[in-house]
């Protein structure tokens, strides 16, 4: 298994970690985990393409990691209220619905790799959670800056999944 791939298995390992931290508000070891996490998520994807180490493997696990990551935090923020449910509703649904393409695709023999909108999506969602984890910490005063990234990665959220569609159209008559 390559460096890359190694990294993105890291990022799931790290998950319940995080998952801890936060739930014993022990908010800085979740910021540095998260934090952490994140930035494996960056470095991953630099040395698979600087290294020409891009796997199926990598194209399908480092997003899913990436969901993982993110997707386990903004559920800890619906358990404590910062976040409305339906905003996750909205998140996991889109995610679904790709996820469902991604998987006839497949059987097809198609990779679909991710998108540039759902990069950003991705980006904004982990600034959103790191801003928010902060927040519910040492420094309450940024919950408004927290909320207003997480509402401008919810609007990303909504478009990236309606642009990843309909460039993907086509594998609805698979």
């Amino acid at each position: 298994m390559n460096l890359p791939n190694k990294l993105t298995i890291l990022r799931i390992i790290a998950v319940p970690f995080f998952i801890a931290a936060y739930m014993y508000h022990w908010y800085i070891a979740a910021f540095v985990l998260f934090v952490a996490a994140s930035l494996t998520d960056m470095l991953d994807g630099k040395i698979a393409r600087a290294r020409n180490l891009v796997t199926n493997f990598g194209k399908i696990m480092d997003p899913l990691a990436d969901k993982i990551l993110v997707y386990s935090a903004l559920c800890l923020f619906v358990e404590n209220g910062t976040i409305p449910a339906w905003s996750l509703i909205i998140i996991l649904a889109r995610e679904f619905a790709i996820a469902g393409m991604r998987t006839v695709a497949a059987s097809e023999g198609t990779v679909i790799a991710a998108g540039m909108s759902g990069k950003i999506k991705t980006v904004l969602q982990m600034f959103a959670v790191i801003i928010l984890i902060v927040a519910a910490g040492p420094l309450p005063q940024l919950q408004t800056i927290g909320m207003l990234v997480f509402w401008a990665s919810l609007i990303m959220t909504v478009y990236s999944g309606v642009e990843y569609i309909a460039k993907n159209k086509s594998v609805f008559s698979m």
